[in-house]
């Protein structure tokens, strides 16, 4: 059954029927099988990048002289390749540049699951995980195309209203692109799953929904006097991730 999130965030079945088999699907191996709660774990393409295209907020996980290091990067995502953005001198980038393998995570809380015993308490939650060989991004214009893809993700429409980097902006910045090799997601929704027994303890259980949003616009102090936020700005507010 194929899930996406609805607007308060809640997964809701829109394709097919149990037993549906998925055509449009990352394969599954050793990488990107999930082993845990595998019962939660989802494989098309679609859902995968529903939760990809949801988050603003990826932690990049590579290997730096053995061990293992996990930064937070903003992102973008474009059919199959995700961006990475950061300085181009930055640590991260020029190691990003240097390794074979990477993964991606993108993690969305929906909700803290309160159960009648700790061990079945929970979360809800929508997760991706990707696996691919990152690349620097060299030229100008691969550079600008994937500053606009990035920029589109966090701010729809805010590109195409602001100036043209400068040349120097340009040389500054690091993209890495990553083209999806596998990648699975992983949902977790409803209510607590208590033991049979349990459900006779007299203690509340239920869910606790966690929402993560864009509040209201504040104006910049130096802001000139009659400049109003843009249609697409403003289309940004009180929307939920």
């Amino acid at each position: 059954m194929w899930l996406q999130p609805d607007e308060g965030g809640t997964i809701l079945p829109i394709i097919g029927w149990p037993g549906t088999e998925m055509t449009d699907s990352y394969s599954i191996g050793s990488k990107n099988k999930v082993r845990q709660l595998r019962e939660k774990a989802r494989y098309d393409k679609e859902l995968v990048h529903a939760v990809l295209d949801a988050g603003l907020v990826a932690a990049v996980g590579f290997v730096q002289d053995g061990a293992p290091v996990v930064v937070p990067m903003i992102y973008g995502r474009e059919g199959d390749t995700i961006y990475l953005h950061g300085a181009r001198k930055a640590r991260v980038v020029r190691l990003l540049e240097q390794t074979d393998q990477v993964c991606v995570n993108v993690t969305l809380l929906d909700g803290l699951v309160f159960a009648r015993s700790a061990f079945n308490s929970s979360m809800n939650y929508r997760s991706a995980t990707v696996f691919g060989t990152p690349s620097l991004v060299e030229t100008t214009a691969g550079k600008l195309h994937a500053m606009r893809v990035i920029s589109d993700h966090t701010m729809p429409g805010r590109w195409a209203e602001l100036r043209d980097p400068l040349p120097k902006e340009v040389k500054m910045t690091g993209v890495i692109a990553i083209t999806i090799a596998s990648a699975s997601a992983k949902i977790a929704q409803g209510m607590p799953a208590d033991e049979e027994e349990d459900y006779a303890i007299p203690v509340w259980a239920g869910v606790l929904p966690v929402e993560s949003r864009r509040t209201t616009l504040q104006s910049d102090q130096r802001l000139l006097g009659g400049v109003e936020p843009s249609a697409a700005v403003r289309a940004l507010q009180d929307k939920l991730l």
